[in-house]
């Protein structure tokens, strides 16, 4: 039996991907915010909404289903 070791060349590599999500994350974060103030004069309630049903038609198109909301 082999024992997985983790090693730190495995742990930095984790940790940047994870670093790398977080800024994508980030900057797409900023991005809608400033579409927001530009669109819609800084109100976030229509572009809530529509990430709410976007998110759900996503959710909602591999398995013709919405389990997992359930997981929430």
């Amino acid at each position: 039996m082999t024992k997985n070791k983790i090693t730190l060349n495995y742990l930095a590599k984790n940790i940047s991907i994870v670093i790398g999500l977080v800024l994508i994350w980030r900057g797409i974060w900023y991005v809608l915010d400033g579409l927001d103030k530009f669109i819609f004069g800084g109100s976030h309630t229509w572009t809530a909404l529509g990430g709410i049903l976007i998110g759900l038609f996503i959710l909602y198109l591999p398995d013709k289903d919405l389990k997992e909301i359930e997981k929430l």
